[in-house]
């Protein structure tokens, strides 16, 4: 059986490893060691690509790639965080049966059963309660799965996607927000993951706010120019796992100064556990906190 191999265009693509990068490896470090093909171009058998992958993944998480090269690849999953347990009042909310039957039903690649077990518990539930209860722990869990290896790309995708589909059409039914505040919810560039700024939009609007999704990846100048157009009173940004923690802090510094003062700059998810955010953002930890907050901000408004 022929071993698939992958062009440095494709690894690049892949891994959002550079060619220069993946060279300069090549030549320091032994590793990676492609082959040539018929044209005599690299090409890179398909466990190499593998170990390419997860080597980003933990250069993202802070691991030095000198490091990470020097080391056998069966050691490398080794490195991955280990999370802290759920907290008693996650761990009293989530329903883990339930929760582990959905994640069943992704690795069983099952999407109409995914999605019908979704909306069965989101009519069953409701919409702050799925979010809580249901999206969140289960984002969580996908995430753990990825970083450890035992969920392919794939397999997240699929999760995200069908998630998204559930939480847009619950979002596109609830009453416009006619009452302050004005949150815009969007992301930096790099940084791609929604579901955490649709698990907000949901919960913000529950509370009455008028919600402006721009979805992922805006430039921080164009975040600020909406900013000025729609009047926003909050910006809301979403950082992932995968986010490289690192460049956090310079990311919102650069941000806070574009913003007029008067706009509260707010972060969340599961980047932002940890790193130290700037003067004059506000951090959370939970949807909780930030309902909270939300709450807090119209009492004092």
């Amino acid at each position: 059986m022929n071993t698939p191999s992958f062009s440095i265009a494709a690894v690049e693509r892949d891994t959002g490893l550079s060619k220069d990068v993946l060279r300069m490896w090549e030549r320091r470090y032994g590793f990676p060691v492609p082959e040539r093909d018929a044209n005599g171009e690299r090409a890179y058998p398909a466990e190499q690509v593998e170990r390419l992958r997860l080597i980003k993944r933990l250069m993202d998480q802070g691991h030095r790639p000198g490091k990470l090269l020097a080391l056998p690849a069966d050691a490398l999953p080794g490195l991955a965080p280990k999370h802290a347990p759920p907290t008693r009042t996650q761990a009293a909310t989530a329903d883990t049966e339930g929760l582990e039957e959905m994640l069943r039903l992704i690795k069983q690649h099952d999407a109409n059963g995914y999605m019908q077990a979704l909306q069965q518990r989101l009519a069953r539930q409701g919409l702050q309660r799925f979010v809580q209860d249901i999206v969140a722990p289960l984002t969580q869990r996908v995430g753990e799965a990825w970083e450890e290896g035992r969920f392919e790309v794939f397999e997240e995708h699929l999760f995200t996607e069908l998630t998204k589909r559930v939480l847009r059409q619950a979002i596109a039914v609830l009453p416009l927000g006619t009452g302050k505040p004005r949150v815009l919810l969007t992301s930096v560039p790099d940084e791609q993951h929604i579901l955490g700024l649709l698990m907000v939009e949901a919960l913000f609007a529950l509370e009455g706010a008028q919600c402006i999704p721009l979805g992922t990846q805006m430039p921080l100048t164009e975040i600020n120019r909406a900013t000025l157009a729609h009047g926003a009173d909050i910006v809301t940004l979403s950082f992932s796992a995968a986010y490289p923690s690192r460049q956090i802090p310079e990311v919102l510094q650069q941000l806070r100064q574009l913003l007029p003062p008067t706009v509260e700059l707010w972060i969340g998810g599961a980047g932002v556990m940890r790193t130290t955010p700037p003067s004059g953002v506000r951090q959370f930890f939970s949807l909780e906190q930030g309902v909270q907050s939300l709450v807090e901000w119209q009492r004092m408004a």
